[in-house]
């Protein structure tokens, strides 16, 4: 019994980040489709989701390392790339929002674990 539920919970966990990357590109490749408040409302209770389930302790130094490499490309200025600069920064900005709640989780339970 123990094994479905853990089973169902990580499925929750994968449909989670599928559904937050599918929806962090899909609106920054059409913006304005969506309220922008609710995307983000979206994608921040999904990153949270993602955190919580998906990311064990021995995932969260590459998970928190990948992180720190989207919030650095996020914040690279890739507007300014001729044709599809607003694109990218876009669906980069999406992820963004998507990914740093997940990382403030995971990074929340390592300190945790650490301090334990």
């Amino acid at each position: 019994m123990v094994a479905k539920k853990t089973h169902e919970v990580s499925k929750v966990g994968e449909w989670a980040f599928l559904g937050g990357v599918i929806l962090a590109v899909l609106v920054g490749l059409v913006p304005g489709v969506l309220p922008s408040d609710l995307v983000a409302l979206v994608l921040v209770v999904l990153g949270i989701l993602v955190g919580l389930i998906n990311i064990s302790a021995k995932d969260t130094h590459e998970f928190l390392l990948a992180t720190v490499a989207l919030l650095v490309a996020g914040a690279a200025g890739l507007q300014t790339l001729p044709v599809v600069g607003g694109v990218v920064q876009s669906i980069l900005s999406n992820i963004v929002s998507f990914v740093a709640p997940a990382a403030v989780i995971v990074a929340l339970k390592a300190v945790y674990e650490l301090g334990r």
